[in-house]
């Protein structure tokens, strides 16, 4: 077979190289080089636009119990993550959900845990694992990061789209050339990047829990009952989230380093 590809097309590595340096930012606490095509900032406004909307559709908990937990314990990690996240505008907000064992963040300090998630947090050093570990997803820049894999991605296939038309292949050809494009973007980047963040997020979450004043070993209980609430995961290549057993590893490798910063606060 005979690829005949538009002149510009050899072009693309070079700009994309050129994109990739000047987007290159370093990750707090753990030192590793991210790409951003966006930055934080420019997606915080929209985030800010975006919980506001979510705080009028979605009821919040009038628990004073919870709310004053999740207020005190946000703001002593909110205030370890000072220094790496300077401009951020940290809210957070119990929303009313029981049947949502989960909490999420948003770019720019937007932070909301459901009511749901309090049926496996026994203690506020359980909850510090969880918001010091939503916030690391904010201060690690880590939608920033994903937006800029998608609109690489988005870029490739653009680029192999034009090559492939140009193309003298067959359509079923040219369908099952792009199809493997977007498998192997998935496979091979969008989900390994997205594993990667949820394990830096359990990284720097720690740290800040530690720092905050909280035991970090309450990590390794806490994610195992998280994980007992899960009915099934597909295998670990497959996933956004490392499998239980990577993420067990990989906390008990961190113990040491985490444990030292809780001692010496």
């Amino acid at each position: 077979m005979k690829y005949r590809l538009v002149d510009s097309l050899p072009l693309l590595p070079l700009l994309l190289l050129g994109l990739l340096i000047s987007g290159c930012t370093t990750v707090p606490q753990t030192g590793r080089s991210a790409f951003h095509l966006v930055s934080p900032e420019s997606l915080a406004a929209t985030a800010t636009s975006q919980f506001g909307q979510i705080k009028q559709e979605t009821p919040i908990s009038r628990d004073r119990r919870m709310n004053d937990m999740v207020q005190r314990v946000g703001e002593r990690i909110a205030y370890v993550a000072g220094p790496d996240l300077p401009n951020a505008q940290w809210e957070f907000v119990v929303f009313d959900d029981k049947d949502q064992i989960n909490a999420f963040a948003m770019p720019g300090g937007k932070v909301a845990v459901y009511s749901g998630l309090f049926q496996v947090v026994q203690s506020e050093a359980d909850l510090a694992i969880v918001m010091g570990h939503e916030t690391a997803h904010v201060v690690a820049g880590h939608s920033a990061e994903r937006v800029s894999q998608q609109m690489l991605a988005a870029g490739g296939a653009l680029a192999l789209q034009i090559g492939v038309n140009q193309s003298e292949l067959s359509r079923s050809e040219k369908q099952m050339l792009m199809a493997a494009y977007g498998a192997g973007a998935t496979l091979g980047v969008i989900l390994p990047y997205s594993r990667l963040h949820e394990a830096e997020a359990d990284e720097i979450g720690l740290i800040y829990a530690a720092k905050a004043g909280y035991d970090p070993r309450v990590a390794i209980p806490f994610w195992q009952r998280m994980e007992a609430q899960k009915s099934g995961s597909p295998p670990e290549f497959l996933s956004t989230h490392p499998s239980d057993v990577t993420r067990m590893r990989k906390l008990n490798a961190l113990m040491p380093r985490a444990m030292q910063m809780y001692q010496n606060r």
